[in-house]
């Protein structure tokens, strides 16, 4: 998705979808770990206002990975299958 414009990945709904698989991945973290959790913070958490919003959502699932997050299998395969068929690679 980085490859691709903004225009693109916002108008398929693939930003969305992902956008909705790393915040709520955030959340059942955080939430584990008895922190406070809003989706603002998520947001801030993300630095979701730099211009390169699918870079900071790839960033997030790293640094998320690292810290022993659990993403949604199904969530993310049917993101993915959506994605190929709009000629994304992964």
């Amino acid at each position: 998705m980085a490859g691709r414009g903004f225009d693109e990945v916002v108008a398929d709904g693939l930003l969305r979808d992902v956008e909705v698989i790393v915040v709520e991945a955030h959340r059942k973290l955080y939430e584990s770990e008895g922190l406070e959790w809003s989706q603002p913070i998520a947001y801030r958490w993300l630095r979701y206002e730099d211009p390169l919003p699918v870079d900071r959502l790839a960033e997030g699932v790293e640094r998320l990975r690292r810290r022993g997050a659990e993403f949604d299998s199904g969530a993310v395969d049917k993101v993915r299958q959506k994605a190929v068929l709009r000629g994304f690679s992964n």
